[in-house]
């Protein structure tokens, strides 16, 4: 390498270093360039965590989708914050939650409960819930997992919106009533690629864990229970509402209700709950504070297209029959729900003079506007009133038999001996039938009162007017009334001694006095013998109805109560204005017409007891001839 190649060199180096040192950054500029190539590499891992995460999602996504549960199809709507939307008027305060989309609180106005508050909350969110299930072919769909976005919100509207992927969405629109019916839809808009084309019904799971409403546990237990009206037949039924039951019923259904002793909540479908419906209800202990744990598991139609939404309405109120046939003519479904039923009137019979004669007096006299106590007392009256013809006869057919007792015991006193018995009661009826008195006539007047004790046993509990209304020493008329309480339950007694019952029962024991005395002066020869057994059961019947009755409302207890009382003052009366010698005289006088006309034969019920007389005792004569041979 000669000497001027090395000099080249040099100068190319002194250059390139001259250059290099020239053109190097200042520290400013070294700073920015620094914190530019952080800002790439945050940018990369920001886009790199992105990737991760919704790697991750679509792992859950996909995995949720294989267990079958809403995670996939609604992933945005199971996050959220809850909130209360509450809808009212004048009757009741319904208060939604968005976590769900349905009923969390109700509360019926004008009724205060028995802690002495103004108003019933029927259930709330730990007492009852709703959950709409959808199946589709990948992803369940569960209302009660999803947070629901409230729209078109006012005290009588709202719409709950819970947002699918894609622009798919589950609506459920509440609107309420001016009263105590609630109208709502479900529908599913864009959804229609989830759901089988074969898939027309959805399923609901509703639940309600039955508050104890009232101060009488085991009176406002019996009349609390799961009701339901079947579609095709119309008729209503209900599981047993004194042990735990499970059934499964086969038949489609117009309505399913829970039901207190005098408030309900009813579900009703515009398309039928389908046959196959699971019905549960179980018994609560006394001290939970709770009746009944109601469970039912439904079906309904359901379109997947979104076009025709799954129509519902809600009965949330008072047992009180008048407001519920009001309010059923606001329903949109153009059915005979006949929810009336929900007020317990009684078997057929006895329902029957409820709905056309007692709801009628009862609302008359209401219209006046009597205490209920006095209403109870003017019900009593008019009651006697009526029955007091037959009751009169009743008495006068005794009063006949009463004095002509003695020529019947001279008549008779031949047939003493036990194998006499058929011949003498056919010389009785033969002297009955001669002075024109029927036996019997005295005991049909009687079974026809009958039927209007047992009617007013199923109205009076079941009457809601009666509910917090007090009268004399009585608190209210819809439970016990206790002069003395204590803490633990005694078996048959409870854990009081209510006042109204126990007058009652003494009213019972005087007119059972009076009664008896009555039929102890009509009675001869065995018969006289057989009264005197007869009248330790009257006497001890009182004593059973104590037991009976000492857990039930004072309301019904006081009825009874006065109903006694005034049927003993009757027969007292009538004991008293009756003249037995006129009696007597009559009586011989109708004898003598009869013995005089010996073409007149006897008829009516006298000649129908002694044709079967004659005709028992040919049978006899048979049998002692066959066994003779």
């Amino acid at each position: 390498m000669n000497k001027d190649t090395i000099i080249g060199f040099v100068l190319i180096a002194v250059v390139l270093i001259g250059f290099s040192w020239y053109n190097q950054p200042s520290q400013e500029e070294i700073d920015a360039y620094q914190h530019q190539q952080d800002s790439i590499a945050a940018v990369q891992r920001d886009k790199e965590s992105k990737q991760k995460m919704a790697e991750a999602a679509r792992k859950a996504e996909a995995e949720a989708a294989a267990q079958g549960d809403t995670t996939a199809l609604f992933y945005a709507a199971l996050n959220g914050a809850n909130e209360d939307i509450v809808l009212k008027n004048q009757k009741v305060e319904l208060t939604f939650s968005t976590k769900g989309g349905t009923i969390s609180k109700a509360v019926i106005k004008g009724f205060a409960d028995k802690d002495g508050n103004q108003d019933v909350t029927l259930f709330d969110a730990k007492d009852q819930q709703m959950n709409f299930l959808l199946a589709g072919k990948q992803d369940n769909i569960i209302t009660q997992d999803l947070f629901f976005t409230p729209s078109n919100v006012s005290d009588s509207t709202v719409t709950m919106t819970a947002q699918a992927a894609e622009g798919g969405r589950i609506v459920l629109d509440y609107r309420l009533g001016p009263d105590h019916l609630l109208h709502f839809s479900l529908t599913a808009n864009g959804l229609s690629g989830v759901f089988a084309p074969t898939y027309k019904e959805m399923d609901i799971e509703w639940s309600d864990h039955s508050r104890q409403q009232e101060k009488g546990y085991y009176f406002e237990n019996r009349y609390t229970g799961l009701f339901y009206k079947e579609a095709h037949d119309g008729s209503t039924d209900n599981l047993s509402e004194t042990s735990d039951k499970t059934e499964t019923i086969e038949e489609a259904l117009d309505w399913v209700a829970f039901r207190n002793q005098f408030f309900s909540v009813a579900l009703i479908s515009k398309d039928n709950f389908s046959g196959g419906a699971n019905l549960s209800s179980v018994q609560d202990d006394k001290e939970s504070g709770y009746l009944k744990q109601f469970d039912a598991k439904l079906k309904t139609a359901f379109d997947p297209t979104g076009q025709k939404p799954s129509e519902f309405e809600m009965y949330i109120g008072p047992n009180d029959f008048r407001l519920i046939q009001d309010v059923e003519k606001q329903s949109q479904f153009g059915k005979d729900l006949d929810l009336e039923q929900l007020v317990n009137l009684g078997w057929w019979l006895f329902r029957l003079i409820n709905r056309w004669f007692t709801l009628y007096v009862f609302d008359w006299l209401a219209s006046w506007g009597f205490s209920m106590g006095i209403v109870l007392i003017l019900i009593t009256l008019l009651l006697k009133a009526i029955t007091f013809p037959m009751v009169k006869k009743s008495y006068m057919s005794s009063a006949k038999m009463r004095v002509l007792k003695p020529k019947l015991d001279e008549a008779t006193k031949q047939y003493d001996k036990p194998e006499d018995q058929m011949k003498k009661q056919q010389a009785m009826m033969q002297m009955y039938s001669q002075y024109g008195v029927s036996p019997l006539s005295g005991c049909l007047p009687m079974l026809i009162q009958m039927p209007i004790w047992i009617a007013m046993f199923w109205f009076v509990p079941n009457a809601i007017q009666l509910r917090g209304q007090s009268f004399l020493w009585m608190e209210d008329l819809a439970t016990y009334d206790p002069i003395v309480s204590w803490s633990s339950h005694i078996w048959g007694i409870g854990d009081h001694l209510s006042l109204s019952c126990l007058l009652f029962c003494g009213s019972n024991i005087l007119y059972s006095w009076f009664t008896m005395r009555q039929q102890k002066d009509q009675m001869v020869g065995a018969q006289a013998e057989q009264m005197k057994y007869m009248q330790y059961m009257m006497y001890l019947m009182p004593l059973m109805f104590f037991f009976m009755f000492n857990d039930y409302s004072s309301g019904l207890n006081f009825y009874y109560f006065i109903s006694l009382f005034f049927s003993s003052i009757i027969m007292w009366a009538l004991r008293k204005t009756t003249n037995d010698e006129k009696l007597l005289a009559i009586l011989e006088a109708r004898f003598k017409e009869n013995k005089n006309n010996p073409k007149k034969k006897t008829g009516g019920l006298a000649a129908r007891l002694e044709a079967m007389q004659k005709q028992a005792e040919e049978l006899q004569r048979q049998r002692q001839n066959q066994q003779k041979k």
